[in-house]
C-alpha cells in the first residue's frame, strides 16, 4: 500500500487566531496535492517563548481555538491531521505541550504529552527551560490511524532512541517527529538523528518543523523531513519558509527493511556495565 502523507512547515505567531489564520491554508494545500494524512510542527497552536504571556492564553486541548478549527477542517477535508503539538493547559492547571490525532470525522483520536524536555544552554548564549513551563508526560503513544500504524514523539525526545524503539515493538511502522528545532542544534544534528532513528527501528520517520524567525524572538531549523526506513530521505523542505512537503509511503518496505536488519527482535537484555576506576 503507498500513502501520500503532507508535513507542514510553519512559522507559528504569538496569538491563536493568527497561528490558525497561518496553518489553514497550508493544511489545504497538502490535501488538494493529494495528502489524506497531514502533520504540523511541535507548538502548531502558539508559539510564546515568554512564560507569563503564554500561560494566560492558554486553553484546554478542546477549547482550544486552533485545536477547534482544524478538527473541523478534517471533517471538511476528510483528512487525517496530527497536530504535531498544541500548548495547551491541563485540568490541573499545568501545562502541557501535546499532540493530538484528528480523525476525518474530526474527533480527537488520540494525545501524547511530550515526554522529554528541552532545557539547556548553548554556546550561542540562547536558553530554554521547558520543565520550567511544561509538565512531561508520562506514557509512550502508538496508535492506529486508517492503514497506518502511529508512533507519536515531539521534538526533542528524538534524541532517545529507547522510545523510538519502544513505540517499534508496539507496531509503530511510521513515527512522527513534529519539532521547533534550535538553529544551532537543527543545523549539527536534525537530519543525522532522524535518519539514524528511522535506520534502528526500520520505520518511516516523518519531521514537519517550525522554521525562520518568530514573533517571539526564537528562531527555528526548518527542513522538513520525510525518512524512509532504510534511512533514505524521501523528501526534504531545504528551507525554513513556511510550506508543504508531500511524501509517497510504500508501507511495504517498513517489513522489508526489518527482515533485512533484523535489529528489534535480535536486541538483547543485558546487565550494567561494570564501572572502571
Amino acid at each position: 500500500m503507498t500513502l501520500r502523507v503532507g508535513l507542514i512547515q510553519t512559522r507559528t505567531p504569538a496569538s491563536h487566531a493568527a497561528a490558525l489564520a497561518h496553518v489553514t491554508p497550508l493544511i489545504r494545500q497538502a490535501a488538494a496535492d493529494g495528502a489524506s494524512f497531514i502533520a504540523t510542527p511541535e507548538g502548531a497552536n502558539i508559539l510564546q517563548k515568554d512564560k507569563a504571556a503564554l500561560l494566560p492564553q492558554l486553553a484546554l486541548l478542546e477549547d482550544d481555538l486552533v485545536v477547534q478549527g482544524l478538527q473541523a477542517l478534517a471533517a471538511e477535508l476528510s483528512v487525517t491531521i496530527l497536530i504535531g503539538s498544541a500548548l495547551v493547559k491541563r485540568p490541573d492547571g499545568k501545562a502541557a505541550n501535546r499532540a493530538a490525532l484528528i480523525t476525518p470525522q474530526g474527533q480527537i483520536a488520540a494525545t501524547y504529552d511530550k515526554l522529554h524536555m528541552f532545557d539547556v544552554d548553548l554556546p550561542t548564549g540562547e536558553t530554554a527551560r521547558e520543565s520550567e513551563t511544561y509538565e512531561p508526560g508520562e506514557q509512550a503513544v502508538a496508535v492506529r490511524a486508517g492503514e497506518l500504524k502511529l508512533g507519536l514523539t515531539i521534538c526533542y525526545d528524538v534524541r532517545f532512541p529507547a522510545l523510538y524503539r519502544a513505540l517499534a515493538l508496539a507496531g509503530a511502522e511510521v513515527i512522527v517527529t513534529p519539532a521547533a528545532f534550535t538553529r544551532p542544534t537543527g543545523e549539527a544534528h536534525w537530519e543525522t538523528l532522524l535518519r539514524a532513528r528511522a535506520i534502528e527501528t526500520g520505520s518511516f520517520v516523518l519531521a514537519p518543523a517550525q522554521g525562520g524567525f518568530h514573533e517571539d524572538g526564537r528562531g527555528t531549523w526548518g527542513r522538513t523531513l520525510a525518512i524512509g526506513p532504510w534511512g533514505e530521505v524521501l523528501g526534504k523542505l531545504d528551507h525554513d519558509e513556511p510550506g508543504v512537503l508531500i511524501a509517497d509511503l510504500d508501507l511495504a518496505a517498513v517489513a522489508k527493511a526489518r527482515a533485512a536488519i533484523p535489529a528489534l527482535p535480535n536486541a538483547r537484555s543485558f546487565t550494567a556495565p561494570i564501572s572502571i576506576a
